[in-house]
């Protein structure tokens, strides 16, 4: 095993929260030589902060629209995903059919957080308001048909134009960061997830894990995990960093333990 990747909504966070002891759960992985990366559809404010305040090589963010790694001087870069041109064409035309869209769904607004995004928009359905799975899903087939891009995560349905995802920008990270390519099919890499938008990662990863929480969206996902933790969100996340930890002879497992 050399990298850990991961979601953070509803993978890393419990309840919405960051607990200590998952912090502690990506230091130790880090401290045993694994390579950690955050891969999320949160916006690029959140992957700065995260980048520069977290135990992690980088961090991915929009659903792949950039990422955030440090150079050889030890300066943090941004890599987009897309040319600037592009990006401001695509950025123009994606804001218009979201409004479009906001109109013709009751209680649909923007997420709170969309202020800080560069790439993607994010829909709130389940993090400050309670839309439910069908206006979510209304959501996402009203911009599909608009030529959008949408997907789900735990707490929003994100939306972009591009041809980009979180594993097509995890490939590009792992050659940016490291000069390789990524093998997920490999068995030296593994993927955490808990939702919609982690199925291309579900898929490639020959080690995907989804959380416990992860059974909700089972019988709708396009990929599925190929295992799944016991215990949900972050306790489930430092569940099987500590597998991990066992299996490259750091400390026994708990029994409980994958």
């Amino acid at each position: 095993m050399e990298s850990v990747y991961t979601d953070v909504d509803g993978t890393l966070t419990t309840g919405h929260k960051l607990r200590s002891q998952t912090i502690r759960a990506l230091e130790s992985l880090s401290e045993a030589g694994l390579r950690v990366v955050l891969v999320s559809g949160r916006p690029a404010g959140w992957g700065e902060a995260w980048a520069r305040t977290l135990p992690v090589d980088g961090v991915i963010v929009e659903n792949g629209g950039l990422f955030f790694v440090r150079g050889a001087s030890g300066a943090l870069r941004r890599v987009y995903a897309e040319a600037p041109a592009e990006r401001v064409e695509n950025r123009k035309r994606l804001r218009s059919e979201v409004l479009r869209v906001l109109k013709q769904v009751p209680g649909a607004r923007l997420s709170s957080d969309s202020v800080y995004t560069e790439v993607d928009l994010a829909i709130d359905y389940n993090e400050e308001v309670r839309l439910g799975d069908a206006a979510a899903g209304r959501i996402e087939a009203l911009l599909r048909a608009r030529g959008v891009t949408a997907v789900r995560s735990s707490v929003h349905v994100n939306c972009w134009i591009g041809r980009f995802d979180k594993l097509s920008m995890a490939r590009r990270f792992a050659r940016v960061a490291w000069g390789e390519s990524l093998s997920p099919e490999s068995g030296r890499c593994v993927y955490a997830g808990d939702s919609f938008n982690d199925a291309p990662m579900f898929q490639a990863f020959a080690l995907s894990v989804g959380v416990a929480n992860v059974r909700g969206v089972l019988d709708r996902i396009d990929a599925p995990p190929a295992f799944i933790t016991r215990a949900a969100e972050g306790r489930g996340f430092e569940e099987l960093a500590r597998a991990i930890l066992a299996q490259r002879g750091r400390r026994p497992a708990n029994r409980s333990d994958l």
